[in-house]
């Protein structure tokens, strides 16, 4: 049985898409400036690792549900009006959320999940990281980050 977003296609025949789901880690970007610097101590960074993230590349940011924005502590920066599978509505945008995946780390934005507990992981992160998706095999592919592969620009 193949798994992923199923889509109609011609004739009523339906066409398979891979889905990517991964794991991430999320912690409070300025409790780990502060672990860096010797204030705190490693127990004391707010983080939580997350499972069975979808790589959703219809959605631009990091999402998390409300309830992992209290736990790391993040505060609020702006309200914005965004547009979700249901129609548009306001949403709320975090700063300092410190971000790992794939073994690549660094700080970004984050959407509250409109009304729900999902966890979207969108393409800003996945570009800022140097991350690729492999829908076939459903895996993320890590760019290389020396060299001259390098997924790193500066033109």
């Amino acid at each position: 049985m193949k798994t992923g977003i199923v889509f109609p296609g011609a004739e009523g025949r339906q066409r398979h898409v891979g889905q990517i789901r991964t794991t991430i880690e999320v912690a409070n970007a300025l409790d780990v400036g502060k672990r860096r610097y010797g204030e705190i101590g490693d127990e004391q960074v707010r983080r939580a690792t997350l499972d069975r993230v979808l790589v959703d590349t219809g959605a631009t940011l990091l999402a998390l549900p409300a309830r992992i924005i209290e736990q790391l502590g993040l505060k609020l920066l702006r309200e914005v009006d965004i547009e979700t599978a249901t129609g548009f509505t306001t949403a709320r945008i975090f700063g300092d959320v410190s971000l790992t995946v794939e073994g690549r780390t660094a700080p970004f934005e984050c959407l509250e999940m409109p009304g729900g507990d999902s966890v979207l992981l969108g393409v800003l992160p996945l570009e800022a990281l140097g991350l690729e998706l492999d829908l076939q095999n459903q895996r993320l592919i890590v760019l290389p980050d020396r060299g001259p592969d390098t997924y790193v620009m500066a033109l």
